[in-house]
């Protein structure tokens, strides 16, 4: 919502997805920019945030069909890492996206279940802006296994969340240009429980990600993709 005032946009109530779904568009122009935001609203059942990777790429897919967009900007939170330097309000630029909760212990499989992809290069904006860079890790749980615990020690990642890698393979299935916009609400390997951090941080981290996702708009304006 902070985007959403910031840039001016309104919600579409008669927008290109399908009737009676959850999902939410805003649009508007903001300098040359056409800006749609779109997020998967709540569930029908239960009235909490539609979280998760099946509604990430649902929703991403159903964006890209409907929007046609020449640039995808997955802005969230995520969990961080204090061993590798991640601390809470820091915001990353997401270099290598993967899972760590699709376990398939079989050859080639087992590349296909942690699905690796890269964000677009954005070597400009990077110099440009003061945003640091990481690895993101994604799964479908809050929590932490021990089992996803080594995925993402392999994955190399400094930052954990529930979407980014679903948005990541909806993008590149459909070749479309994604970056990753990552604020980190709590530590994952600190003391305190993963929800209390979370929800103790959110607004102060929304705030910090609002300010970061808007020095990358405005970056972008007037600019080519080749030139980001």
């Amino acid at each position: 919502m902070p985007l959403v005032n910031k840039f001016q946009l309104q919600e579409e109530p008669h927008s290109a997805f399908p009737k009676g779904i959850p999902w939410v568009r805003y649009h508007g122009i903001y300098k040359d920019l056409h800006i749609n935001i779109v997020w998967p609203g709540k569930d029908p059942a239960l009235g909490v945030d539609s979280v998760g990777t099946i509604s990430a790429s649902l929703i991403t897919y159903a964006g890209i069909q409907a929007l046609q967009p020449d640039l995808i900007i997955n802005a969230g939170t995520a969990g961080g890492f204090k061993a590798k330097g991640a601390s809470v309000g820091d915001v990353f630029l997401i270099s290598d996206i993967a899972f760590h909760d699709r376990r398939i212990p079989i050859p080639v499989f087992d590349l296909y279940g942690v699905c690796l992809r890269q964000a677009y290069t954005t070597s400009n904006l990077l110099k440009e802006l003061n945003l640091k860079v990481g690895k993101l890790s994604t799964g479908d749980s809050l929590d932490m296994s021990p089992q996803d615990e080594d995925s993402i020690i392999a994955n190399d990642a400094v930052v954990k969340d529930m979407e980014g890698a679903a948005v990541a393979y909806v993008a590149d299935l459909l070749k479309v240009p994604a970056i990753f916009v990552k604020a980190v609400t709590d530590i994952v390997d600190g003391d305190k429980p993963t929800s209390e951090e979370f929800l103790q941080n959110l607004a102060a981290v929304t705030a910090a990600l609002d300010q970061s996702v808007t020095q990358v708009v405005e970056f972008i304006n007037g600019k080519c993709l080749s030139e980001l």
